[in-house]
Formats: structure tokens, sequence, C-alpha cells
């Protein structure tokens, strides 16, 4: 049973709605066809097992082209795109990943691996053209899915992250002193500080130029020294590795044989605290754009800024480096858009409190392709309209995405 407390926090933070059910189709979303939907299981080539939902239209309806989509860890399998894609005609694979609700440990790497498993899968099926849909948190994986395997004949991204690292880079709290203490602050660095120019909601904020400058700095160089937590202690295993592969520990004492054992096994973890801390929450003059003050989750980041939740809270040192390292991270969307050549829709929501203007356009910028689109709907990070509980605006950006793909690709 939750406390009182438990029961009144999303209020009390102004939560937007109700944790997680972003993404999930609602009443609203359903098509008004009998499209259908398959269980899918897949193995990967390396053993991991990922799960999905095919869905594809109506019961002889053929379809010759299937959007894939996925999150480095939430489940796309329900994803709101899915019906309104199968009742356009095209087949939609929606899935979770080997690191399905598992931040931890959650290597992009191995999330490409899942990626090319789940295309492949669909060329099996007959799929004459594959595109490529990444959102949010998917569009940083998708994008280096396709610079790493050219996967997809076409590329979509909607509301798309330009990587976790670098989405990190730009909400990280550069103001924590010590890394092991949460209340820890630098208060020339506290966005949150007053003296700063923060002003408690629903007061608008407007922060220094000049000392923007020093707050991004700063941000760059917190992540800088996260990730030399993490390389030390990485080295550290791979030595005891290297010492584990020598040949000679049978021949060693026990307590070094014992050392060298644990410390080839160990594995500890980075608390990364404080990560809602992006200036644009507030000041709505940084980044023009039609959203509401406040965050992805709340009106009051300035709370859930010290909350047991949060990107990259709890990491291992190699996914810390692998995803939510925007020094360190290969799933940057700029970085590998060089190496997108396939017709590509770029599509942000006009209202997101995530994904901002400048984001959208950065990755439109930077994608090799000649046929490219750059497009906008309005609405929040999930389509639901600026401020409410409906959603308006995803259904103005499927319609986009169809429009394009019918463009492009076969149904």
């Amino acid at each position: 049973m939750r406390s009182g407390w438990e029961a009144a926090m999303p209020h009390a933070l102004g939560a937007r709605r109700p944790f997680g059910l972003g993404f999930w189709p609602l009443p609203e979303d359903a098509p008004r066809v009998a499209i259908r939907r398959e269980d899918v299981r897949l193995v990967t080539e390396d053993g991991a097992l990922v799960r999905g939902v095919l869905w594809t239209p109506p019961a002889g309806v053929a379809w010759k082209t299937a959007l894939v989509l996925t999150h480095p860890r939430g489940d796309f399998s329900v994803h709101y795109a899915c019906p309104l894609l199968a009742a356009a005609g095209y087949a939609a694979f929606g899935f979770g990943t080997r690191y399905l609700n598992n931040d931890t440990d959650c290597l992009h790497e191995a999330l490409v691996v899942d990626v090319k498993t789940a295309v492949d899968e669909m060329r099996r099926r007959g799929a004459e053209a594959v595109v490529l849909l990444g959102n949010s948190g998917g569009g940083s994986l998708m994008a280096l899915a396709q610079k790493e395997t050219g996967a997809g004949n076409g590329f979509v991204a909607i509301a798309a992250h330009p990587g976790e690292g670098v989405f990190m880079m730009q909400a990280i709290d550069p103001s924590v002193a010590d890394e092991g203490d949460p209340f820890s602050v630098v208060p020339e660095l506290d966005m949150y500080d007053p003296r700063n120019g923060w002003r408690p909601w629903p007061a608008p904020c407007r922060y220094d130029r000049d000392w923007l400058a020093r707050y991004r700095a700063a941000q760059r160089a917190r992540v800088a020294r996260l990730d030399r937590i993490a390389r030390a202690q990485v080295k550290a295993r791979n030595g005891a590795r290297g010492e584990l592969a020598s040949g000679d520990l049978p021949a060693r004492p026990w307590h070094e044989q014992a050392r060298i054992l644990r410390n080839a096994v160990v594995c500890p973890y980075m608390v990364i605290y404080r990560t809602e801390a992006d200036l644009r929450a507030f000041d709505l003059s940084l980044d023009v754009s039609e959203r509401d003050a406040g965050s992805l989750f709340s009106y009051r980041p300035d709370l859930t800024n010290y909350m047991e939740f949060g990107f990259g809270r709890v990491q291992t040192p190699r996914a810390w480096l692998s995803t939510w390292s925007g020094l360190s991270s290969n799933a940057d969307v700029v970085a590998n858009a060089a190496n997108i050549t396939v017709p590509s829709l770029v599509i942000y929501y006009r209202g997101d409190n995530a994904i901002f203007p400048s984001d959208a356009r950065a990755a439109y910028d930077a994608i090799a392709a000649s046929d490219k689109t750059l497009a906008s709907a309005p609405g929040d990070h999930y389509g639901f309209g600026v401020g409410t509980q409906e959603r308006t605006g995803a259904p103005e950006a499927l319609a986009q995405i169809v429009a394009w793909l019918k463009q492009h690709f076969p149904t």
C-alpha cells in the first residue's frame, strides 16, 4: 500500500501525467479498422531475446513496407504510432530490446544487433523496404544502427533525442560538488538558486547569457569527471582480467588469486545524482518553441531533480560510457547522420519539453541524404496538446509521416 506522501507525490511534483503512459496507445489512438497484431519473439545472433508486436493492415490487405521501431529501454511493441501505421497499409514492428526496463547496463553497441535482428525478420517476412523509425531515445539508436549496418531503406525521426548522452549533457546538474552526496551544491552553478535567475514555477525565469555559458561549460566538465570515474573502473576490471589470462594464476598465493578473481568480476555502480537541470525548462526564451515551463516529467524539476528516478540514475561504468556520456557515447545523431544517405524525415513536436527545435534542425542539417524533409506538429513530447491530457498532436504527426511514406515507399 502506498503511503500518503507517495499517493500525493505526482500532484505535489506537478506531474504532467501518470509516468510511463506517454508512448502507449490510448483509446483515441485506435484506428477505425480491424488491424492485426502478432506477438513476435526473436533470438539475436549473440543469443539475446527480443520481443515485440507486429502490427499489420486488416486481413486481405497486403503490405510491402515495414517500419521498425524500438527504444533502448522502453516497450515500443505498444507504441501509439503502430496502430496508425498499420491502418495506413504498412507493417509496424515495435519491440523491446534485450535491455527492456533496464537502464543500468544498457549498451548501445549491443542494441544495434537487436535492431538488425528485427530488420532481418521483416525482410524474411517479405518486406520490400524497411524504414527505421526512431522516437525519443530510439532516434539516436536508429541513427547508430543505420550507420553501423545500413539496414534501413528509409529513416524517420519523431521527437528524437540528439543522443541520450547529448541530452544528458544539456540536462545534468553541474552544481553537484560531490558525486557521493546528492545535496552537495556549488551555489554559483545552481540553476535553482534565485541569485542565478531562477523563480519558482509558474513565474518566468531568465538566465544571464554570460552565466549560461559558464553553466554549459560546467555541465561538460561534470560529464568529463564522470567519464574519468567510469574509465578508471573499467581499466581496473580489465587489468584484473589481463592478469587472469596470464596463465600463472594457479601458482600464485591464494590471497592474490582471490584479489584477481574478485576484481575480474566485480561490477561497481555509478549513481548519477540530479539530472533534471536543463535551463530551457524555465527560461522559455532559450530555444523558443510552443512549450510551457517545466521538464518532460514535471512542472517542478527543481524537486524531481532530487528524486530516485531520473535519466541515467544508476549505471555500470560501461553503460554510462556507451549510453549517457555526451563525450563518449557513439549514439550521437549528428555524428552518425553523415552516414545516413537514405530518404529521411525529421519531425518534432513544437511544444516538446525534452527535444527542442534546435535539436531537430541539427539532426536534419547533419543528415547526408539529398532527399530529406524537416517537419513539425503541435503537441508535447508524446503528442499530447501542451498542458492537456488529450493526444491531439500525434495524429497530425502520424498523418505527415504516412504522407511522406506514401511518396517514398510502397504499401
